[in-house]
C-alpha cells in the first residue's frame, strides 16, 4: 500500500494542526506535553517521532542522524518511507488534532505539508510558555552539555535510540488554582552527533549475553571468538563459532543472530548496526 492509498482511507486533511514554535534549545519538547493537553490534544509530532501521550508510536528520532544536515531532514520527513510510517500510524490512531512541533513557522509548515496535513490553526510560541530566563537557562544547558529533552519516558527512547542515554526527566506542575495537576516524564538524551562525552560498556558484557544466547541454540556448540566496535550510533559485532554436526547451518545462525540483536539493544540500549556470525569449525560429538 502506497502513501496516497492511505490517504484515501484515512482523510487526514481533516485532522486538526496545532504548531509549537521556537528556537531551538528553549525548551520546546520539555514543555510539548503541558501544551498538547491544553489543546486537548494526544498526539504530538517531535524530531521525526509521532508521540500519543507518553508513548512513541511510529517514527525514528531523528537525533539518532550523524549530521545537524541530516537531522534536519529526517525532523521534515523527506523520505518517501518515513512520510508512509507517520501516516500508517495516524490512520491507525485517528487523532483528532496534532501538535507539530518546530524551530520556525516555516518548518512547522513545511512537517504539516510533507505528510498532507491541513494548514497550521494555531500556533503556539515559546514565548507564549516561558519566560526568558528560563529560556536562557535551557540554551546554556544545550550548549554547554549537548542535552535535549524528548517529552516521553526513557523506557520508550530504549527501545530504538542510539544516543548517549543520559537520565529520565519527571515534571510536576499546576496548570493554576483549581486545575487539575500536570505530571509527565521525559528522556534527557544527547544526539549521536554530539561530542560532549559517551558511555562505555565492556565487551565482556556483550559477550556474555552471546554466551547466554548460544546455550540456549541447540546448533552452537560454542563461542570461539567475539569482537565489539561502537559505531557511535551503534554496536558493530562479529563472532566466530563451532557449530554442532546435524544442524542447519544457516537456519542455525540465522536464527541466534535474530535473538541476540534484540536481546541486545533490550539489555545495553545501545543499537546492534551488523552482527556478523561465522562458522569457523563443526564438532562432531564421539559415539
Amino acid at each position: 500500500m502506497n502513501l496516497k492509498d492511505i490517504k484515501e482511507i484515512f482523510p487526514i486533511n481533516k485532522i486538526k494542526v496545532y504548531a509549537f514554535v521556537g528556537p531551538s534549545g528553549t525548551g520546546k519538547s520539555y514543555r510539548a506535553q503541558m501544551v498538547a493537553g491544553e489543546k486537548d490534544t494526544h498526539f504530538i509530532i517531535d524530531d521525526g517521532l509521532l508521540i500519543k501521550d507518553n508513548e512513541v508510536v511510529a517514527g525514528e528520532s531523528a537525533k539518532k542522524a550523524q549530521t545537524k544536515v541530516a537531522t534536519v531532514k529526517h525532523a521534515l520527513f523527506y523520505e518517501e518511507s518515513e512520510k508512509l510510517e507517520i501516516i500508517k500510524a495516524l490512520k491507525k490512531y485517528k487523532p483528532q488534532s496534532i501538535l507539530i512541533l518546530g524551530t520556525s513557522d516555516g518548518m512547522v509548515q513545511k512537517i504539516a505539508a510533507n505528510l498532507g496535513l491541513p494548514e497550521i490553526s494555531e500556533t503556539v510560541y515559546i514565548t507564549d510558555v516561558a519566560t526568558q530566563t528560563e529560556m536562557e537557562t535551557a540554551r546554556k544547558i544545550r550548549v554547554t552539555e549537548g542535552k535535549h529533552v524528548i517529552p516521553v519516558p526513557t523506557f520508550e527512547i530504549k527501545k530504538d535510540f542510539s544516543g548517549y542515554l543520559l537520565d529520565p526527566l519527571q515534571i510536576f506542575k499546576s496548570k493554576g488554582k483549581g486545575q487539575k495537576p500536570y505530571i509527565s516524564e521525559k528522556s534527557i538524551i544527547r544526539p549521536t552527533f554530539s561530542y560532549m562525552g559517551k558511555f562505555t560498556i565492556s565487551d565482556l558484557v556483550f559477550r556474555q549475553i552471546l554466551e547466554y544466547l548460544s546455550i540456549q541454540t541447540p546448533a552452537i556448540y560454542k563461542i570461539l571468538k567475539t569482537r565489539v566496535e561502537n559505531y557511535g550510533e551503534g554496536a558493530k559485532i562479529y563472532m566466530e563459532v563451532t557449530i554442532l554436526y546435524g544442524y542447519n547451518v544457516m537456519e542455525g545462525l540465522k536464527q541466534f543472530k535474530s535473538k541476540a540483536q534484540k536481546e541486545i539493544e533490550k539489555l545495553t540500549a545501545m543499537n546492534v548496526v551488523e552482527l556478523d556470525v561465522v562458522a569457523k569449525n563443526i564438532y562432531v560429538p564421539e559415539k
